[in-house]
């Protein structure tokens, strides 16, 4: 009945699907929550609407935007309402408080105000990382495969991008770190750099890799940041709109307990439900973890394959503090705000960085009248975490320093109130089922690459975070659209290109 069937419909499981209905295969979702979207879902209480997890984008409305999410939304025929801001947000230093601007020369400029050397010195980095953008933004990523049919495509497309590659090959598989070493000196625009890859990736410069950045500071400079109307479950609705225009269909609530294997090939699925649905193709948006220890059993796979596996590295997981707040006498105060509490500490160490977003500063509909949405959160280690008795006095003590974070932006945001969520490692291990409740791999620059789509069993294939290129909403994207174009041939893609 399915040529395919796609398990978890997180951005990448999505991508992956509507992308395989456009080509006209017979694709089926499957995903374990009453909600679409995985990680990036969003969820109402008492009339406020909030992101679970992403809420900073660029390039869903441009044109020309190398934002995967815009590529296969184009390909489907939908589009997303935005709201356009500048500055992007506030980083809050214990010694100063930076606004950050998409146009890097506004950007150097407020550099250039804490330190004028520093600034010249962010100007070389940029300078350096700039080519790298350059020569990838012509080489759109919905025309990419995974296997080595790329090679012709590659060559017979894009020659001319592959030639300009060629001086930046030096830093192509290096890492952000390489290149802020042999350009800056400056301490604070180093620890600004890391900040950067901090939020892009969950690790500092020397474990990020180079075209991550050049791909965020050329894009946010070009296309700016915008912010969806209706946040991160607008981005959705619109894939699911895409998957079903197609023919593709979606099962919510609908739990896999189990891929199905026959003399190593992937045959189907079993579903918590005790129901077996075939098929010759199957896709987990699953972690790697999740996939390798409970979709599969151990013996499905290669021993030393399925040890190095679940051995990649994971990055932590998350406390998150949602809230509805009183809004009155709050004007003029931007969405997005990282607060570094402890300048001697690692910006790494859990509870010192943290991540806020106000999204109803830029769509009053996720609130009621006279009210914002907030949503902070902060790198939290799942290890420690149980659900036992003092699990909730465990909870606000380490929401604390979300709280006092938000006292930067907002001081009396402990009296505004009126709605209080907290999400621990747990929250997101339990209602996202993802191991440890982790946000992704966390394999550093130098130190590996991430998986591909490909495993070791014929007919099954990975998306999502924990799989090349790895985490971030373009990332994900990326890897439904590297997946997809995989299980067709070359020339379907090219049509489907010439279609647009």
């Amino acid at each position: 009945m399915f040529d395919i069937i796609v398990i978890g419909s997180g951005i990448g499981g999505l991508t992956a699907a509507a992308l395989l209905a456009r080509y006209g295969k017979r694709v089926i979702v499957y995903e374990s929550h009453t909600i679409a979207g995985g990680a990036a879902h969003s969820f109402r209480r008492r009339g406020f609407e909030f992101d679970s997890g992403p809420s900073f984008y660029c390039g869903l409305t441009d044109d020309e935007s190398l934002n995967p999410v815009k590529q296969v939304l184009d390909i489907l025929g939908e589009s997303l309402p935005t709201v356009r801001y500048n500055p992007l947000g506030h980083y809050h230093f214990p010694e100063n408080t930076f606004p950050v601007y998409s146009n890097n020369q506004d950007y150097l400029k407020e550099v250039a105000k804490i330190t004028p050397q520093g600034a010249k010195e962010f100007q070389l980095f940029t300078d350096r990382m700039l080519p790298l953008y350059d020569a990838m933004k012509d080489i759109p990523t919905i025309a990419l495969r995974s296997d080595w049919q790329i090679i012709p495509v590659l060559l017979s497309r894009y020659l001319p991008s592959l030639l300009k590659m060629l001086p930046n090959l030096s830093i192509v598989n290096g890492s952000v770190g390489d290149v802020m070493n042999t350009t800056v000196n400056d301490p604070w625009v180093k620890r600004l750099i890391d900040l950067e890859c901090f939020l892009l990736s969950g690790l500092k410069a020397e474990g990020t890799v180079a075209p991550e950045v050049a791909f965020m500071l050329g894009e946010r400079d070009r296309a700016g940041v915008e912010y969806p109307v209706g946040g991160s479950g607008a981005i959705i609705q619109a894939l699911v709109r895409g998957l079903e225009r197609w023919g593709g269909k979606l099962q919510l609530g609908c739990h896999v307990n189990r891929i199905l294997v026959e003399s190593n090939q992937a045959v189907g699925v079993k579903l918590a439900n005790g129901e077996i649905i075939k098929a010759p193709i199957v896709i987990s948006n699953a972690t790697i973890w999740d996939t390798y220890t409970k979709l599969l059993h151990p013996e499905d796979l290669p021993a030393t394959y399925r040890r190095d596996a679940l051995n990649t590295p994971a990055v932590d997981s998350f406390m998150h503090l949602h809230l509805g707040i009183r809004g009155d006498g709050l004007e003029n105060f931007t969405g997005h705000h990282v607060v570094v509490h402890n300048a001697e500490q690692d910006i790494t160490v859990p509870g010192n960085t943290c991540m806020i977003s106000i999204p109803s500063v830029w769509d009053g509909s996720l609130a009621p009248d006279g009210h914002h949405v907030v949503h902070a959160y902060t790198l939290e280690p799942y290890a420690g975490w149980e659900r036992n008795q003092g699990y909730e006095i465990k909870k606000k003590e380490k929401v604390q320093t979300l709280y006092k974070a938000l006292e930067k932006v907002i001081p009396d945001i402990r009296e505004r109130v009126v709605l209080e969520l907290i999400g621990t490692p747990l929250t997101h291990a339990d209602y996202l089922r993802r191991h440890q409740g982790t946000y992704g791999a966390g394999i550093a620059a130098n130190k590996g690459t991430f998986p591909n789509t490909y495993t070791p069993i014929q007919g099954l294939y990975r998306v999502g975070d924990s799989t090349m290129p790895g985490i971030g909403v373009p990332a994900v994207a990326g890897s439904g659209i590297l997946c997809a174009n995989t299980l067709v041939n070359p020339a379907q893609t090219m049509e489907l290109l010439r279609s647009l």
